[in-house]
């Protein structure tokens, strides 16, 4: 779920230079991180289906590529050319929202249409549920789980984490059987305080990376959940994801619009994937237009995942932030791949 923000619409989208055509390819990045992308959605869909909107993307260890959607089929298994291996989960799921894959291929699903985690094997059998479904904590109360976010998992023990994330502002620890371990953080602006805990991941030390979304922050923490730094200088941050298959990590981030009705046309302000290192440092901005059907722009990057050839792939909420309030309603693009084109 994203916050359909009434001035992302009433701000944005009155601009025609917004409601462009997205054929063609553009060319983004900077640096060693330079991409080709379609403006046109990713992954061949059967005659008749749709994504609605994408909302999460992971990429498990045979490169097989998971879109977690709310349109015909809630989750869609590509190969990186787009075509369909497999498809699952029809009549599960209340409100598709966070997909993460285990070293071991098994499958993590946060619905925050019910207030659930559960998690499958690689074809879609269920293995175990966190949460009853419909009956969320009450909010604020810290108690798991009040319409959670994502799951990140802790490679080295096969511990994770739950971003329990728009009417909580806590991130909850479990063991690899999903037995509760603790949780931390509370509503605010301050360190270890949270304003929507989006998204979330571990690095190969098992630090932990949270994406306060509405504070324009990516925090990190410790294990046991010690405040360690924060990265600024973002714009909502949504997204994030840790790829360790390389001599260094890198940390793809997908940012939202942060602009207002005078600077809806600004550069630089999202959305947009930026590119840093463990370290904190910016390596590559992807994209500095505002949003559009534009080939070279984003809608509202949700989620984002990379494959072992280092081509990105981007989920985007566009029905819930755009196409649902233009009038008619529209479905828009909600699902790209970057395909990277220098090393």
């Amino acid at each position: 779920m994203t916050t359909t923000h009434d001035e992302n619409w009433e701000y944005g989208l009155r601009s025609e230079g917004h409601e462009g055509g997205g054929e063609g390819t553009a060319t983004l990045g900077e640096g060693d991180f330079i991409y080709e992308v379609s403006g046109a959605n990713w992954g061949s869909l059967p005659e008749g289906w749709v994504y609605k909107e994408g909302t999460a993307v992971d990429v498990n260890s045979k490169d097989q590529v998971y879109v977690f959607n709310r349109g015909t089929c809630p989750m869609i298994v590509f190969d990186t050319e787009g075509s369909i291996i497999d498809t699952w989960g029809e009549g599960v799921f209340a409100n598709p929202h966070g997909v993460t894959i285990s070293p071991d291929d098994t499958v993590f699903c946060v619905d925050n249409g019910d207030s659930t985690v559960r998690k499958f094997t690689a074809d879609g059998k269920l293995l175990m549920t966190l949460g009853v479904a419909h009956q969320p904590a009450p909010k604020m109360s810290g108690k798991p789980f009040s319409v959670p976010a994502h799951v990140a998992i802790d490679r080295r023990t096969g511990e994770f984490y739950v971003a329990d994330g728009y009417s909580n502002a806590r991130v909850h620890k479990y063991t690899p059987d999903g037995g509760y371990l603790f949780s931390w953080g509370e509503s605010g602006t301050g360190e270890g305080e949270f304003n929507i805990v989006h998204n979330i991941t571990t690095d190969r030390d098992g630090w932990v990376y949270v994406a306060d979304r509405e504070n324009h922050r990516i925090q990190i923490f410790s294990p046991d959940g010690k405040y360690e730094t924060q990265w600024v200088n973002l714009s909502r941050a949504a997204a994030i994801y840790i790829d360790g298959r390389g001599e260094r990590e890198l940390v793809y981030i997908g940012e939202y619009f942060g602009g207002i009705a005078t600077n809806d046309i600004g550069a630089d302000l999202g959305p947009r994937v930026t590119i840093m290192n463990t370290k904190g440092e910016v390596l590559a901005r992807v994209g500095r237009e505002s949003y559009g059907d534009q080939s070279g722009r984003f809608y509202s990057p949700h989620g984002i995942a990379v494959d072992s050839r280092g081509d990105i792939y981007v989920a985007e909420v566009s029905w819930s932030d755009y196409g649902s309030k233009m009038n008619p309603p529209r479905e828009l693009r909600s699902m790209q791949k970057l395909v990277k084109v220098s090393d």
